[in-house]
This record gives structure tokens, sequence and C-alpha cells, in this order.
């Protein structure tokens, strides 16, 4: 038996090691809780790192849309990518009296149909190196490759967000993770 543990030990350590998917910094992967049997919603609330976009797609009741047949591609921000947003902007989205605006954001982040990464690339080349994409809110998103070879969307403010994570399947389309988050173009009435 004394024998037995050690090998055992040694047999399944690594196993376990690479059943798990892990980044950098010791923290389950971005959208590795995840599965393609889900629906867009589920698996962003499944997610550890997803969980902000979660609550303002709860707060909007776009919870209907995004569960949806589809197919939809959403770009979900990051929970660290809330971090570079103005003072004050972050909290007072999530107030009554901005439900608006909050729902102009999570529906800007949100494409009718399905995008993987090499419809986007191709989309990008065919534009000779920029791409236009209308979202569910109606703003325009585009597209452009940096010089590290990165997939970079462009907001209708001209901030930057780099997709992080691509073609990740749901039962309902596709989600791709970004660094942050996207803002539209303010609508003047």
């Amino acid at each position: 038996m004394k024998t037995l543990l050690p090998f055992i030990f040694t047999v399944l350590s690594p196993a376990m090691l690479l059943a798990q998917t892990v980044n950098k910094s010791g923290n389950q992967a971005a959208g590795a809780a995840m599965l393609p049997t889900n629906d867009i919603v589920k698996n962003i609330s499944l997610a550890p790192n997803t969980h902000t976009f979660y609550i303002f797609i709860q707060k909007t009741n776009l919870t209907r849309t995004y569960t949806s047949r589809g197919p939809i591609t959403i770009f979900v921000p990051v929970d660290d990518g809330y971090s570079d947003m103005p003072t004050g902007k972050f909290d007072s989205l999530a107030k009554p009296a901005h439900i608006w605006e909050l729902t102009d954001l999570v529906a800007y982040h949100a494409i009718a149909g399905q995008l993987k990464e090499r419809d986007i690339q191709k989309k990008i080349n065919k534009g000779k190196g920029m791409a236009t994409f209308t979202t569910l809110s109606g703003g325009k998103l585009f597209a452009k490759i940096d010089s590290s070879n990165n997939i970079v969307l462009i907001d209708g403010n001209g901030g930057k967000s780099v997709i992080s994570r691509f073609d990740i399947k749901q039962n309902n389309g596709i989600v791709h993770l970004v660094s942050k988050v996207l803002e539209p173009k303010k609508k003047v009435i």
C-alpha cells in the first residue's frame, strides 16, 4: 500500500493538472467554464470572469434576446475590462435612471449571426484592413488586426479592445471574450 500511493499520486497528479485550463495567474482560464450545450446567458453566468456582464444582461432584460435561438455573436468583456471606464460611469450604469444607456451598452456588444475568428479576419481582409459590423443596438463596431496580429475591436468613441479568447461555442451562437468594455457612440436626440 505504501508503494501504491506514491505511484497513484505521480500518475494522477500530472493528469489532473492537464485536465484543468489555467492561466498564468493560476486562475481558471477565461471562458473555460462555458459549455457548448448551454446558451449564451447560462455560460456567461458560469464563467468566473464575466460576472459583471451577466449582471448587466439581467438588469437590462436582454436575457430573452441572448437565450433566443440565435445565432448571436457576442463580445463579452472580462470583469477587469471595466476598470478603464470613466470615473462614475460604471456606478451610474447600475442605477435605474440609466437603464436605457445600459441596454444600449449591452446590445452594442452583440451582432446578429455567427461570426467566428476566421470570419472576422476575412471581413477585415476584404475591407482592406478594417471591417465594420452593425450591432444589435444599431451602432457601428469596427475591427482591425494590430501589429501583434491581435484582432482589435474599435468602438464608436475610438476605444480599443483586444479579443482575448475566440470562438467559444454556445448552443445559440458564439462568445468572444474581450479585454475592455465597448462603448457605443452617444446618440444625439
